[in-house]
């Protein structure tokens, strides 16, 4: 769906790294590798034209949204699944995918709402984006085997009710 008129794209972004000098672990802000990341997305997508910034209010993607724009409009269905990292490193999940690709998607289809034909920045967290991608390709959840790398983007292009997958976790401008 590119070049169609009425498309709205929303490029889902996962916030820098926070973890290389991590010391809060409930709320921690970009690691200087992480501020550098952002910097380098903020440049790219300042380059190209878009309507608005959307972030979850956890302060990892804030800081990776304001990279891109002071004006940056905070959406709490963009935070992270919640999980918890059991003493062996394995993700134990709290939330459901079903849960988190509820609110993923009606944080979606309200930036389609608000800015029809127009491309959105969300900022958000690895699993969630992986819940929403695995919802667009219409995969079992589990299925979409990937880990969105650091200010990685992956582009979902919204017509109606068709939703098709137009990248997945481009980091062209860490390169």
């Amino acid at each position: 769906m590119i070049g169609v008129e009425g498309v709205t794209e929303i490029w889902l972004v996962r916030h820098g790294d926070s973890y290389h000098e991590m010391t809060d672990t409930v709320d921690p802000a970009l690691s200087s590798v992480g501020r550098e990341q952002a910097r380098r997305l903020g440049e790219r997508v300042r380059r190209m034209k878009h309507a608005a910034v959307y972030s979850s209010p956890l302060r990892r993607a804030m800081e990776t949204a304001r990279a891109i724009s002071d004006d940056v409009v905070v959406d709490d269905r963009l935070v992270e699944m919640a999980l918890e990292i059991d003493e062996d490193g394995t993700l134990d999940f709290k939330e459901t995918t079903e849960s988190a690709v509820a609110r993923m998607r009606g944080a979606l289809d309200d930036m389609v709402a608000a800015h029809p034909s127009e491309r959105v920045i969300a900022v958000a967290h690895a699993a969630a984006i992986v819940a929403l991608l695995t919802d667009v390709m219409r995969l079992e959840a589990g299925q979409l085997r990937i880990l969105p790398y650091y200010t990685s983007i992956s582009t979902v292009r919204v017509l109606g009710d068709r939703r098709i997958l137009g990248g997945l976790g481009d980091v062209a401008h860490l390169e």
